[in-house]
C-alpha cells in the first residue's frame, strides 16, 4: 500500500492503475489478517467476554489516523500539490510498518498459523477456482451489453460497464462462499450460514455509509456553509487549510475551443455537425457567472467582483465521522459494559441489528438539512452535516467493530481469516452499491426523497436481520460465542 500511494504521485494513467492495483492487493494482505490477529488476542478464556470491547478500541485507534489524515492532505495539497498528499500517505503506511515491527513482542503468540488440512486449497486451485473465473465473469460483464458508442450510448446493465465488470466479477467469489457453506462438515456449516446471512444484510449498511465519499462530500462541497469566520481565517491559512474560491462575474473556464458564448440565453453554444454535415448550436448547461459555491449563496452575500471567499476544504469534513468515532467510543464501551454488569448486553447480531436502525436515523437528519436549506436552494447550516454523522457513526460503532467480533467468535479456526475475507466481501458490495445510489442524485428534485431511500434500504434491512435475530442468537449460543 505504501508504495502504491507514492506511485500516484505520478501523473500518469497507466501508472494510476498500478498504484491501484498495489493498493488493492496491499489491502487484501492486510484487512483480514490484521482483524484476525486481534481477534486472536481475545481467544484466552480470560479475556473472551471482552472480545467486542476489543474491536471497539481497535477501531477507535484506526479512525484516529483516519482523523488526522485529512488535515495532513489539505495542508500538503494547498501548499505544494496533490503529488505531497499522495506521498505522505505512503510515508504513513510505512512508519505503520515501523510500528508494526516495535509492537511485535505484545502480539507475537497471537499468530496461530493452522497446518494445512486435508479439504484446505492450494494456491493453484485458489487462482483455478476463484480469481480466474473472476476475472472471466468481470469481462463478460464489462462486454456483455457493448461497448458504449455513438450508436449504442447506453452499453452497461447498471451505471456503467465497469460496475457491470465488478458485479459479475464477484459472481464466482459469491459462489464460492456458497459452495464452501454446502461442502463444510456439519459442526461448521451452521455458524457459517449464521455469518452469510449477516454479511448479506450488512451490505445495505455499507451502500448509504460509504457515500461519506461521494453524496455527503457533494452536500459538504456546495450545500454547506463552509465560510471561515473572519477572525479564524489567519490560523487556518497559516496552517494551509483553507479553500480560496475566487468570484469573478460573468465568466466560465472553456475547456474546448468549439464552446462560444449565446447572449441570448446566458449559456455557451457547441457546435456539432449532425449526419448531413448540417451546423447544429447545442446549449451547454454550463454553470456561469460563479463557481458552483455560490450558486446557492444569496444575491446580497456575494462578494465584490475579483474577490475571494476563504471556506473550509471541503475534504475536512471526511475527519467528522472519525472524530464522532475517537469521541463516542469510550460511551459506546461504558454503556455495553453498564448492561454486562446486569446481564443486559445484547448478543452480538442483535448489537448490529440495533446499528442498522440508528444508522437509518442518520437519513431523517439529512431529510430535516435538505428542508432546512430549501431543497438545497440556500447553504445549509454545518451542524446538519456534522449531526448526521454523529448519529450515523453511533450506529456504524454497534455494526461495523462487532461484525469483526461476529467473525473472530464464530469462525472455524482454519477459516477466520478466510471469512474475514466473506465480511470484507460484503463491504466491498457495499462500496460499489454506494456509488451507484450516490450516481442518481442529480435525477432526484427534491434531495429529500434521495435520502428517504436510503432510509428505506436501512430499515429493511433491519428489519430482516430482527426476523433472524432468534435463529442467529440460538447458533451462537450452541458454539458458545455469547
Amino acid at each position: 500500500m505504501g508504495a502504491g500511494y507514492c506511485l500516484m504521485a505520478v501523473h500518469d494513467l497507466t501508472m494510476l492503475y498500478i498504484s491501484m492495483l498495489l493498493v488493492i492487493i496491499g489491502n487484501g494482505f492486510f484487512k483480514p489478517n490484521i482483524s484476525t490477529l486481534l481477534g486472536n488476542l481475545y481467544n484466552d478464556p480470560e479475556y473472551k467476554a471482552r472480545k467486542d470491547a476489543g474491536y471497539n478500541i481497535f477501531y477507535m485507534g484506526i479512525n484516529i489516523g483516519a482523523f488526522i489524515c485529512n488535515f495532513f492532505g489539505a495542508a500538503l495539497y494547498n501548499s505544494i500539490g496533490w503529488g505531497a498528499a499522495f506521498i505522505a500517505a505512503g510515508v504513513g503506511m510505512f512508519l505503520g510498518i515501523i510500528i508494526f515491527w516495535i509492537g511485535t513482542k505484545h502480539y507475537a503468540h497471537a499468530d496461530v498459523i493452522k497446518p494445512v488440512g486435508e479439504k484446505d486449497m492450494s494456491l493453484l486451485k485458489i487462482f483455478g477456482y476463484i480469481l480466474l473465473p473472476s476475472l472471466a465473469f468481470g469481462l463478460i460483464g464489462f462486454f456483455l451489453f457493448g461497448v458504449k458508442s455513438a450508436t449504442n450510448p447506453h452499453s452497461y446493465l447498471i451505471v456503467s460497464d465497469t460496475t457491470d465488470a465488478f458485479l459479475f466479477g464477484c459472481i464466482p467469489i459469491i459462489f464460492f462462499y456458497a459452495r464452501l457453506y454446502v461442502k463444510s462438515p456439519e459442526n461448521e456449516k451452521r455458524p457459517i450460514g449464521a455469518m452469510l446471512a449477516i454479511f448479506a444484510v450488512v451490505v445495505a449498511f455499507w451502500a448509504v455509509f460509504k457515500q461519506n465519499g461521494s453524496t455527503l462530500n457533494t452536500w459538504a462541497d456546495r450545500y454547506t456553509d463552509r465560510e471561515i469566520p473572519e477572525a479564524m481565517q489567519p490560523a487556518m491559512g497559516t496552517l494551509y487549510l483553507v479553500d480560496t474560491i475566487s468570484y469573478v462575474k460573468d465568466t466560465v473556464d472553456i475547456l474546448d475551443a468549439q464552446f462560444r458564448p449565446d447572449p441570448d440565453t446566458l449559456g455557451y453554444l457547441k457546435d456539432t455537425v449532425d449526419e448531413n454535415g448540417e451546423l447544429i448550436p447545442i446549449l451547454q448547461k454550463t454553470e456561469i457567472g460563479y463557481p458552483p459555491y455560490f450558486k446557492n449563496l444569496p444575491q446580497e452575500h456575494h462578494p465584490a467582483d475579483g474577490a475571494d471567499v476563504y471556506a473550509f476544504n471541503a475534504n475536512l469534513f471526511q475527519s467528522v465521522n472519525p472524530f464522532w468515532v475517537i469521541a463516542f467510543t469510550p460511551l459506546v464501551l461504558a454503556f455495553f459494559a453498564f448492561l454486562r454488569r446486569h446481564g443486559k448486553e445484547p448478543t452480538t447480531p442483535a448489537k448490529i441489528a440495533f446499528g442498522l436502525v440508528i444508522s437509518a436515523l442518520s437519513c431523517i437528519v439529512m431529510v430535516g438539512a435538505v428542508y432546512a436549506s430549501e431543497n438545497g436552494g440556500v447553504k445549509s447550516s454545518a451542524w446538519w452535516f456534522i449531526s448526521s454523522y454523529a448519529v450515523i457513526t453511533i450506529g456504524e460503532l454497534f455494526l461495523s467493530p462487532m461484525g469483526l467480533s461476529l467473525v473472530s467468535k464464530m469462525s472455524p479456526p482454519r477459516l477466520t481469516a478466510l471469512m474475514m475475507g466473506g465480511w470484507f466481501l460484503a463491504t466491498s458490495l457495499g462500496n460499489k452499491l454506494s456509488g451507484v445510489l450516490s450516481s442518481l442524485w442529480d435525477n432526484y428534485e427534491n434531495k429529500a426523497n434521495f435520502f428517504w431511500v436510503n432510509f428505506a434500504l436501512l430499515g429493511a434491512a433491519a428489519l430482516l436481520l430482527f426476523a433472524m435475530l432468534k435463529w442467529l442468537n440460538k447458533i451462537f449460543k450452541e458454539h458458545n460465542a455469547i
